[in-house]
């Protein structure tokens, strides 16, 4: 249980009244509270997973949150993340959840980091607190997080969302506990796990992954009930089913004993989505493409390869749709080969990724094209602002 020493914690007359439905719970009391308001945990992301993580354990009664985060409200993360509201679209997201923090709990000390989490100074954020929560949507912050909590001796709450599933887990509760590198021993090919900026993602789920990242760390910090620690839970909202798997230490994972860079292990390289792909292929920017578009030349065909859904929200006039997925598997190969017989082929998604992913599939079958740069979004942000941005 963390902390171990509450000799000198107090509850104040308005905390008492505050988690007295803790306090009558035996497995809690009076000690589990002051457990509660000695502990320190980081949360790493304010974001979907993030936002009900921070709200609980601040409605829980953790004495001190740290919160690590550089990235600013949007309107397309009120959909999910629940601690900002409207008010706060534009400014940066640890303001608004200390804010939020404060309104819940205000004897919660607030400890915010506006920064990105790096190999120079995690070890310094994470080491005075006791436990740290992940929730954080890369791959290299991932490691990252885990390989400092390996050095530190901290328990690392996980968790993980994409469309309708999640899964969740402890890693490194204690030496004999498995970590990060035991789920995944190496990162996946750079693109090959979309974001949820284009893969997208039903908004009540990070809630609930969230919500269970939180009881984990209310149980490690209190020593009440079974953690998952050994156990990777796995959850399915389109099917309301949980199920679990068993996760072990390997033999064969490297020893952790320094943090190294995480974005070139990762193979990214400090890109932003759909860069790596993207620099594979030539390319061209959207104000080029506006004026190539205004010759209203007969030899030019713009492909859009993003989803129907995605399609009827926002779309550049004049492009034809033939989804990603269909070009991957094949079937859309001669279609496409039709379309662009004479014609120069420009592809766009929205970002630039699936785009990318897409000219490299049509080029192993000899069509060659260039990629717009951005998609849709920078044709939104810098061509056409009458067109929506999702």
């Amino acid at each position: 249980m963390l902390p171990p020493d509450i000799s000198d914690v107090q509850l104040s007359p308005d905390e008492l009244a505050r988690f007295s439905r803790h306090l009558i719970l035996p497995e809690v009391g009076m000690a589990g509270q002051k457990r509660l308001k000695a502990a320190a945990v980081l949360c790493v992301g304010t974001g979907g997973l993030g936002s009900p993580l921070l709200l609980y354990l601040a409605a829980a009664g953790v004495g001190r949150i740290g919160i690590v985060d550089f990235d600013v409200v949007d309107h397309s993360n009120l959909q999910r993340q629940v601690i900002h509201g409207t008010s706060w679209v534009g400014k940066p997201k640890i303001e608004s959840a200390k804010a939020r923090i404060l309104e819940i709990n205000p004897h919660c000390q607030v400890d915010l980091y506006p920064t990105a989490l790096s190999s120079e100074n995690a070890l310094e954020i994470i080491e005075p607190y006791d436990l740290v929560c992940d929730g954080t949507d890369n791959f290299p912050t991932r490691y990252l997080v885990n390989d400092a909590c390996v050095l530190l001796g901290k328990p690392n709450v996980y968790g993980s969302i994409f469309r309708f599933e999640g899964q969740a887990t402890v890693f490194n509760l204690d030496e004999q506990s498995p970590n990060y590198r035991d789920l995944f021993p190496e990162p996946p090919p750079p693109g090959m796990v979309p974001s949820c900026a284009e893969g997208g993602v039903v908004g009540v789920l990070p809630g609930i992954i969230g919500v269970i990242q939180a009881t984990e760390a209310v149980k490690i910090i209190t020593g009440i009930g079974t953690t998952l620690s050994g156990r990777l839970l796995l959850f399915d909202a389109l099917g309301m089913k949980f199920r679990e798997l068993k996760l072990r230490p390997s033999p064969e994972r490297p020893v952790i004993d320094k943090l190294i860079d995480y974005q070139q292990f990762c193979g990214v390289a400090g890109s932003a989505p759909g860069q790596e792909e993207a620099g594979a292929v030539a390319s061209i920017s959207v104000t080029e493409l506006k004026t190539l578009l205004d010759q209203q030349s007969d030899d030019l065909l713009l492909l859009d390869v993003r989803n129907p859904n995605e399609a009827e929200i926002a779309h550049i006039e004049g492009a034809v749709l033939v989804p990603l997925d269909r070009i991957d598997s094949g079937e859309a190969i001669e279609e496409v080969r039709r379309l662009a017989a004479n014609r120069r082929l420009y592809v766009h998604c929205k970002l630039g990724g699936r785009s990318a992913k897409a000219l490299i599939a049509l080029g192993r079958h000899g069509i060659e094209g260039i990629n717009v740069t951005g998609g849709i979004d920078a044709w939104s942000k810098e061509v056409d602002a009458s067109v929506p941005r999702y």
